[in-house]
């Protein structure tokens, strides 16, 4: 069986990064095991940033009603909470890491979680108490947390920042097919994903 894989650059606190990963996961739902989508770490706040100003936070969060009207099925919400901002972008990423070490499934599990409680739900992805509670809500063994901590990963997040950096890649999400030397920057219309699929598929 022909298969595709596309290495997917994404950040948790990219508004447009869960418009792609809303239309990706079209593409996994349509296309089956003949795409293989390769999520890699992109660190939009890579340091960092404690006591930002949750006022002008909840102004920007308002923006992303714009993102919402470009995919509907994307889910969004202005902030409605007293917690965050988030204060960088690596624990996400480090927990999401986590969760893959227990397989592919658990690493969708936590993906989407990540997302969801970030865009809708009004929860700090950066705290340490958020992710622990959402480790427990995809229902990973609560000791294995401590797998985040691992400087392998840390090392691996970085080191894929970096890939993209070398790449020419300067904002996400960022899609390459593997096998190509550019990744291609922007939530690309559903369409769009469709056509690169079929074409690297070929006739079938």
């Amino acid at each position: 069986m022909s298969r595709v894989a596309l290495d997917v650059w994404s950040d948790y606190l990219c508004p447009w990064c869960n418009v792609a990963a809303t239309r990706l996961q079209r593409i996994e739902d349509e296309f089956g095991a003949e795409v293989e989508l390769r999520w890699r770490s992109f660190l939009l706040r890579p340091e960092p940033e404690p006591g930002r100003d949750l006022a002008k936070f909840r102004r920007y969060t308002e923006l992303w009603q714009r993102a919402a009207e470009e995919e509907p099925e994307a889910e969004f919400r202005a902030w409605a909470s007293d917690e965050g901002p988030p204060s960088h972008s690596v624990p996400a990423h480090l927990v999401a890491k986590a969760a893959a070490t227990f397989g592919p499934d658990a690493f969708q599990r936590m993906h989407r979680a990540l997302l969801h409680a970030y865009f809708v739900e009004s929860r700090d992805i950066s705290s340490a108490r958020t992710l622990a509670a959402l480790w427990n809500e995809v229902e990973l063994p609560p000791a294995e947390l401590a797998r985040a901590a691992d400087p392998e990963l840390l090392r691996r997040v970085t080191d894929e920042h970096n890939e993209a950096v070398e790449l020419g890649v300067g904002g996400v999400p960022a899609v390459r097919m593997v096998g190509n030397d550019v990744a291609i920057s922007g939530a690309q219309p559903l369409e769009v994903y469709r056509r690169w699929v079929r074409r690297a598929l070929g006739p079938g």
